[in-house]
């Protein structure tokens, strides 16, 4: 134990995942928790709980088919708790014992919220704990609308509980068998997964700055950029993805209009490292592949369940590359100036993260087999969907070989967590580099 506590927080954070991905994976390959009671093969286990862990959604078995309810549940169990956070369920358990937390695991708290400050984390966590209880809740009851009629009671309302707390987890599992596809012309289920994608995809932070602005009048600097660039990505996701794909008759070619609209928003929608999918992505067009790559490389607002590269890092390269073009050193905006250790931040992440999609698809594309009138998108578009944390698929998934699945299930990892660590761990060491001796600066021609 004493070992353990000199690991950074970081570092605990990653290995925590690890130890709970592993612990998920021996257990889902029991005949228990199969319908047809018999041993699921480790690397398929291990498949599925990484990504309910990392909240993707990319399956290598059929969810609804392959698992019986309490396999089922156990998904459930784990989305939350790769949505949320592991740490939070030790929170609830020190709650309800009216425990005291210690200094070590408030830290650690700290670090797995991604905030700076450890004053008020228990209270944050807290707020996070019942503020995604309710939301979920109240998706559950809005999507029973549609399944109780359908499947019964019983069952009506747990599948509108599963598919809540998936959709809010951005996490993208399902118990239909066929994601959304089948109820491309059921409007009210569409949107109601649409909005709890993006509550869940904004943030804690977010929300909570939303709830607290009657009282403050004022909205953070974070939450005024998260709340634009996800209002620019949404609206531009659908309008670029509306002409790409023939006003959407291609992919809805039963629905009317309005259907059509409703699921050409939601394919902008669950990019945001959702997973679902009312569409079949095998049949969409080459430019409008592009763009969900590029939605899902993106993703959701940092402090959330989604994945990605984050608005809030788009934004700031973005913002860094408009003061280069002004001819100005420091990242400015709306009379602020953000820190350079998150410009570096956001470039490092930028980067590795890249670079990472870059070799993965090389890699992929001689391990994996291409079908035919398919290019390198085929794979490419799975590596994005798993380093962003996505679950969206062409169609690889199913027929991925073992050393496929392993880098896959890497991706995934790393798209949860990290990425984030090796950042946090370049940034101590540089710190520490930097304090103790300066080197004689020099230039470089670049560009």
């Amino acid at each position: 134990m004493k070992k353990l506590k000199k690991i950074p927080p970081a570092q605990q954070i990653a290995l925590g995942f690890f130890l709970l991905i592993m612990a998920g994976s021996l257990l889902l390959t029991l005949p228990f928790f199969s319908r047809e009671g018999v041993f699921t093969p480790f690397i398929d286990a291990l498949f599925t709980v990484t990504s309910a862990v990392c909240v993707t959604g990319l399956t290598t078995l059929n969810t609804a088919l392959h698992w019986n309810s309490f396999g089922h549940f156990f998904i459930m169990l784990f989305i939350e708790m790769g949505g949320l956070g592991f740490m939070m369920f030790p929170i609830i358990f020190y709650v309800l014992a009216k425990k005291k937390i210690n200094l070590s695991t408030r830290i650690l708290l700290r670090e797995s919220l991604n905030v700076y400050e450890i004053s008020g984390v228990m209270r944050l966590a807290l707020y996070i704990i019942k503020f995604s209880i309710f939301i979920q809740l109240a998706g559950a009851i809005a999507l029973a609308f549609t399944f109780v009629p359908k499947f019964g009671l019983a069952k009506g309302l747990w599948y509108g509980l599963f598919h809540a707390v998936s959709s809010f987890c951005n996490a993208g599992f399902d118990l239909l068998g066929n994601s959304l596809i089948d109820y491309q012309q059921d409007t009210a289920i569409i949107l109601t997964m649409s909005v709890l994608i993006i509550a869940g995809g904004l943030g804690f932070f977010i929300w909570r700055d939303l709830m607290n602005y009657r009282q403050n009048k004022r909205l953070t600097l974070h939450t005024k950029i998260a709340l634009v660039m996800t209002g620019v990505l949404l609206i531009g996701g659908t309008v670029l993805l509306f002409f790409t794909e023939n006003n959407g008759k291609t992919l809805v070619p039963n629905g009317n209009f309005f259907q059509r609209l409703a699921n050409t928003f939601f394919m902008s929608v669950t990019p945001r490292t959702a997973g679902y999918a009312s569409i079949d992505y095998g049949q969409m067009s080459n430019a409008g592949l592009m763009v969900t790559m590029l939605l899902m490389y993106i993703g959701g607002t940092s402090g959330s369940t989604a994945g990605g590269l984050k608005t809030t890092t788009f934004a700031v390269l973005l913002l860094q590359i408009k003061s280069v073009f002004q001819g100005r050193s420091r990242t400015e905006i709306a009379g602020r100036t953000i820190r350079s250790a998150t410009v570096l931040r956001a470039q490092v992440l930028f980067f590795l993260s890249l670079t990472l999609c870059m070799v993965s698809t090389i890699i992929l594309s001689i391990t994996e087999k291409i079908p035919a009138g398919y290019g390198i998108e085929y794979v490419a578009f799975e590596v994005f969907s798993a380093l962003g944390t996505t679950g969206l698929s062409m169609g690889l998934t199913p027929h991925l070989t073992i050393f496929g699945k392993l880098i896959i299930i890497s991706l995934m990892y790393i798209g949860r967590v990290g990425i984030m660590t090796v950042l946090l761990s370049l940034l101590i060491r540089s710190t520490k580099q930097e304090v103790q001796l300066k080197y004689p600066e020099e230039n470089i021609l670049v560009g």
